[in-house]
């Protein structure tokens, strides 16, 4: 997972069938797999083949027809005057690729046949790679480096928050390359990668072994006046069991209140996020309504007494997004935590992943998401009840050193 953390959503197949349905939020796309090429070539042959995405009826008859003799007729120049040779199936799914990103929806996707089951695999945090989150810095047009994942090679070599990748293997990179760039930092475990780095003014090349990574633990410690304090960077598979294991460590040594940090968590699992607040919602109590194109209402509730019963604080900012936003909204709306720091980044808005019978994979946006008081986050955000700036000394927001870190001293302050 080199990677960038996304969305909301539910992997299903193509006929609904599904072991479990997850539904998931992600900040930024899981990097491996954003790789929209702007092509709408060989959409005619893919039609007329009768593929799996023709036969989703994602299409009117006369829609279709039209792309179809548009399409035809880019294939006759094609035939008629390219000199290379054509490959049908690059064709085919560029214009697919092509096709999704004309919804201009940052969230949907196309994942070919190729990419999808470690697409599925990187979304549930389980994957090979340096263990890095990356984030395209829109500004400088660059590819930064969002975290590195704790306990990974990348932390291990010295990779910082706020790197730049420049080159992988000596082949250089900007901003523009950053829906393809993960696939070369990517590679079977135990083969090496070289990376070039910008750090300040500095050039730096690190030399790092690709392995099997363990995303995002769930991490813990109990503060002063017996505030227990959890942290964790997404919402993966087994992140809520992880959450309740941490939760009874610090209880058994005697916490009476606790702080949630979801600063700089970009979102994953939306069920994850649901239990963890079902730990500390009473029973029955509405957590999130999902609302689909035709305004039906999906209810998510609280589905067991809870196990958190102690005051208990949420520190967010600009980078808490999507499942984490689910899980603040909820005990917000509900008067079972404060929030404190910043306001969140506003993604309300979730994805399923469908399986299509030829292998290939559409995550498409199908449903938003409205807090248990009915309010709208996506482009909007959770404020928090107590704003909370970082100081102007703190240069980076995923890096702060606790004497300096005023959201949670205040936290700390409140739970006094």
């Amino acid at each position: 997972m080199e990677e960038n953390k996304n969305n909301g959503y539910k992997v299903v197949t193509q006929k609904k069938e599904k072991s479990r349905t997850y539904k998931m939020i992600m900040l930024v796309v899981l990097v491996a797999f954003v790789t929209f090429l702007l092509t709408s070539l060989g959409m005619y042959q893919y039609f007329s083949n009768g593929s799996a995405l023709a036969k989703t009826s994602l299409f009117s008859t006369s829609d279709t027809d039209k792309i179809a003799n548009t399409l035809e007729k880019y294939r006759d120049i094609i035939d008629k005057y390219y000199l290379g040779e054509v490959d049908e199936e690059k064709l085919e799914e560029g214009a697919i690729k092509g096709y999704i990103e004309g919804l201009d929806d940052p969230y949907t996707e196309y994942i070919s046949k190729d990419d999808m089951q470690d697409y599925l695999d990187d979304t549930m945090g389980n994957f090979v790679g340096i263990g890095i989150y990356m984030v395209k810095d829109t500004e400088n047009n660059r590819i930064m480096v969002l975290s590195p994942i704790k306990n990974s090679p990348a932390e291990k070599a010295g990779i910082l928050p706020g790197d730049y990748i420049t080159a992988v293997d000596g082949k250089q990179y900007t901003g523009d390359d950053f829906s393809t760039i993960s696939n070369e930092i990517k590679g079977e475990e135990g083969t090496t990668v070289k990376l070039e780095i910008l750090r300040g003014e500095e050039t730096l090349t690190f030399e790092i072994t690709r392995e099997n990574i363990t995303v995002n633990p769930v991490e813990g410690e109990v503060l002063e006046n017996n505030i227990g304090y959890i942290e964790f960077s997404s919402f993966d598979d087994g992140t809520a069991e992880q959450f309740k294991a941490k939760f009874e460590e610090l209880q058994n040594q005697g916490i009476t209140s606790l702080i949630i940090d979801l600063r700089n968590n970009g979102g994953g699992i939306v069920d994850e996020a649901l239990e963890i607040a079902g730990y500390i919602a009473d029973k029955d109590s509405v957590l999130l309504y999902e609302v689909d194109k035709n305004n039906n209402e999906t209810v998510e509730k609280s589905k067991n007494d809870p196990i958190i019963n102690m005051p208990v604080i949420i520190l967010t900012n600009e980078n808490t997004a999507s499942s984490s936003e689910i899980l603040a909204g909820a005990l917000k709306d509900l008067g079972k935590a404060k929030i404190v720091g910043t306001k969140t980044y506003g993604k309300g808005v979730i994805q399923e992943v469908l399986t299509l019978s030829d292998g290939s994979g559409l995550k498409i946006t199908t449903e938003k998401y409205l807090t248990p008081n009915k309010t709208e986050i996506n482009g909007i955000g959770i404020e928090p009840d107590e704003t909370v700036e970082l100081p102007d000394t703190v240069e980076n927001v995923l890096n702060v050193d606790r004497s300096q870190d005023t959201q949670l001293q205040k936290a700390i302050e409140m739970l006094k």
